[in-house]
């Protein structure tokens, strides 16, 4: 079943580019961490609209963070870019769903070390199905589900995007 398509996920993002704008408008820097590919490719996205918005206030810069959703505590979760960077800087961490909350919450430990000035969370789509203490600032959609739906995003830049549900 259809539940966001190209039009209505594209109309999200320019409504979540201009929340977090209003919300990190002292901002010089603001870092979109996509998670692994989806969340890196909605990261792009939202980056793609903020630079577009003539309203923007801050250099936006996009890192990817990479986990095992599965097995988060398997390997090391790695993130692109030198941790000095970051420090005293706001950044939000990006990925397409949010079910659990369990990747979400693994993919904060390699920010636990650093003094950040802010950590924020934007998914497209939210489920309410938290088993950890996460909390989403950017929401595109929130959906109830059962637990045996699954969600399947399709933000691949040749293709029209969509979000499913089976």
């Amino acid at each position: 079943m259809s539940i966001l398509n190209d039009r209505q996920i594209n109309q999200k993002v320019t409504r979540l580019a201009y929340e977090i704008i209003e919300h990190n408008i002292k901002a010089h820097k603001v870092f979109l961490a996509g998670i692994n590919n989806n969340g890196y490719r909605f990261a792009q996205l939202l980056m793609d609209r903020l630079q577009q918005t003539p309203r923007c206030p801050f250099e936006v810069v996009l890192l990817r963070i990479v986990l095992d959703p599965a097995r988060p505590t398997s390997r090391e979760i790695t993130v692109d870019i030198p941790f000095e960077e970051l420090v005293n800087q706001s950044v939000i961490l990006v990925d397409d769903v949010a079910n659990t909350g369990r990747t979400l919450f693994y993919a904060f430990s390699p920010f636990m070390p650093l003094l950040l000035k802010k950590l924020q969370v934007a998914v497209l789509v939210d489920r309410k199905h938290k088993a950890y203490p996460i909390r989403v600032d950017y929401v595109g959609l929130s959906l109830a589900t059962t637990i045996k739906d699954h969600i399947e995003v399709n933000l691949t830049r040749n293709a029209e995007f969509s979000v499913q549900l089976s």
